[in-house]
This record gives structure tokens, sequence and C-alpha cells, in this order.
């Protein structure tokens, strides 16, 4: 396809041409991502269907993408539960205490560690400190008699504090930093701004496609993680949600049931329940995802462009 010589422009059955394939392309890449969007929310929908159908056509499994019999037995048994509330809170209090202290902290890190070796000594040296513990860490064992010995077993903070600096997400605050206009920094400091009216006048409100798009990472991390709950809670009352799914669901763990619970238990299939406490458990991560979803791929794109 070359352009006229006389007038060094393409003919224009070449222009069309392109904007064909264009549309081509635009097609095909509308289709590809519609089946993947598809895969990934198909599963969901599945258990969502399983959890509002009748414990015999799950046993048989009739469920594919609509619910069989439709039932609220499962999500009245759940609902019904003490235990389900209390580690729904723990949960909501995890969340509201982590994040905020994971952004704080990602903030505090990122911005020195984005100066050049001139503006901040031992930038290398920090960097490094951070860097290592991304690839190697000291094991369980270690990481359990830590918190053990700062006295923070059966308590929020134990679910908090071992996280609250997530490496992977200095990283990306990093490079955002990096990337923002030197010509704005220099401005502030003409203006006798110092170092911290920079960062919080300067740096934040222009790092807000980032900070929402790790403010999603963080607050994922801290209601799907289960394992820090087993190990650090001593009590079951101080289980977060899904370390209490994990006890009840996986592990059937049933000696804090009564007789009646028992009784009601028997009537509803283990998958239903199974597929209710997912589906509530998912349910709140889904809800606040399109508050920042318009931030998301603008974030995690800038943010990850410079190493």
């Amino acid at each position: 396809m070359s352009k006229d010589i006389a007038t060094g422009k393409y003919p224009k059955d070449s222009a069309s041409s392109i904007r064909r394939r264009i549309d081509g392309f635009a097609i095909i890449n509308g289709v590809l991502l519609t089946l993947v969007s598809l895969l990934c929310i198909l599963p969901l929908i599945h258990i969502a269907a399983v959890s509002f159908s009748s414990s015999s056509a799950a046993a048989a499994g009739l469920i594919k993408l609509w619910p069989v019999e439709f039932t609220l037995k499962s999500y009245e048994y759940v609902g019904g539960r003490e235990e389900f509330w209390r580690a729904m809170l723990v949960s909501v209090q995890r969340i509201a205490i982590g994040t905020p202290l994971n952004l704080l902290l990602i903030v505090l890190v990122a911005y020195p560690l984005s100066k050049e070796s001139g503006q901040f000594a031992f930038r290398s040296i920090y960097a490094w400190v951070f860097f290592i513990p991304l690839l190697f860490n000291g094991g369980m064992i270690p990481w359990y008699i830590t918190i053990k010995q700062f006295g923070l077993l059966d308590s929020i903070w134990a679910l908090v504090l071992p996280g609250a600096v997530p490496i992977f997400s200095v990283v990306l605050m990093l490079n955002f930093f990096r990337q923002t206009p030197k010509e704005l920094e220099e401005a502030a400091v003409m203006d006798g701004a110092g170092q911290w009216t920079v960062l919080w006048r300067v740096f934040i409100p222009i790092s807000m496609p980032a900070l929402a798009t790790l403010a999603l990472f963080s607050m994922v991390d801290n209601w799907n993680s289960w394992f820090d709950g087993l190990i650090l809670m001593n009590n079951p009352m101080n289980y977060p949600l899904q370390s209490y799914i994990q006890t009840i669901v996986v592990q059937g763990d049933f000696g804090a049931m009564t007789r009646e619970d028992l009784m009601n238990l028997s009537q509803i299939s283990d998958r239903t329940l199974k597929a209710s406490q997912i589906f509530l458990g998912t349910l709140p991560i889904i809800m606040a995802y399109p508050f920042l979803q318009k931030y998301f791929v603008k974030g995690i794109v800038v943010g990850s462009v410079k190493g």
C-alpha cells in the first residue's frame, strides 16, 4: 500500500481498506473479550444458581446457570447464624483499617524510592531492602513467632500489620511517581514547598487512578485472606469471614452447632450451603468494584510501564 507521489496521500480505496481492517479487528477483539468475560463470570453465575436451588437438584447435578426448584433455605440458614455475621464484621473491620493503612504506607515508601540517588542517599540500598522480601521470606515459623512476641495474637492487628506494606503495590506506586513530570515538583519547590507539601499537594492528587487500583488490590487481599485467620486467631469468635467459611464449609467443623442447627443442616445440601456462603463472601467485593472500575485500567497500566 503506497502513497500517491504527487499528493503524498493514500488513495481513497486504500483508506477504506484500512478502515475495514480496523473495523474487522475491533469486531474480533470485541468477540474475544466477550468470551473471556463470560469465562470469568459464568462460574459465579453457576455458584449463585446452585445456592438458590433445592438440595435434591444440587445432589442430582441438574443445575447449570439457572436455579432449579428455587429456594432460600441455604440463605436462611446462613443468615440465621450469629457466627457468620460476626465473622463478616471482622472482615469489614479488617478492610476499614487495613486498606487506608496499606495506602498510607505504600505512598510513604514509594515516594522517596522514586527519587534519584542524588536526591535520596542510599536509595539503592533501601530499594533492595524492600525488594528482597518480594523474592524470599523468612518462613511461617519466624513469621508466627514474631507476631506472637509482639502480643498481636487474637487481635485485629494480627490480620492487618503483617501485610501493611505490600511490596508489589509499592513497586507499582513507585513507577507511577517516576512518570510524574519533574517540572511539577520543580515548580512547587521554587514556590517554597517542602517535600511533604510536594507529596500531598502535587503527587497525591494526580495519583488517584493508581491509588484507586491499589485500594482495590488491598480490599480484595484483605477480604479473601483466610489462612492467617486460622493461624493467628486462637478463638474462633475472632475469625474473619473467609476463615469462618474455611472451618465450616471445607473442614466441616460442626462442633459449635446446636441440635436445631444440625437438624436444619440436614435439610440443606452441603453443596448449596457452600455455594451460598461463597456467593455472600464474594458479593461485597463485586459491589465495590464498579466504583473503582474507571480508575482500574488506567492505574494498573500507568503504574507498570517503567521499572
